[in-house]
């Protein structure tokens, strides 16, 4: 845990702790959350191939996984790592572009 704290410059394990489950919320809530999405868009495994249905799936969970660590860091008190963490990731996968330009 101490290379997590250091890395991350995370001051307490308590906060590191708020860290770890914001993670895990945030995971499983997207997955949850993508299904009802899809079938809102009349994408369900019954009216679909599932080689485009799951491929669909899985790409809809990024998104909605970005918003929601943002936001369930923001309900933690963790906004200002989360935030970093989420500019960081976007800019390592070359989506950089998505965020505005800092000064």
């Amino acid at each position: 845990m101490p290379n997590f704290k250091t890395r991350w410059g995370i001051a307490s394990n308590f906060q590191l702790v708020l860290i770890i489950v914001v993670f895990a919320i945030t995971g499983s809530t997207a997955a949850y959350l993508s299904k009802p999405i899809l079938k809102w868009f009349d994408i369900t495994k019954e009216s679909t191939s599932l080689w485009v249905y799951y491929p669909l799936y899985i790409l809809l969970i990024f998104p909605v996984y970005q918003v929601l660590l943002v936001g369930i860091g923001f309900i933690f008190g963790q906004f200002k790592f989360f935030w970093a963490f989420e500019k960081k990731m976007l800019r390592g996968m070359g989506l950089g572009f998505l965020l505005a330009k800092e000064k």
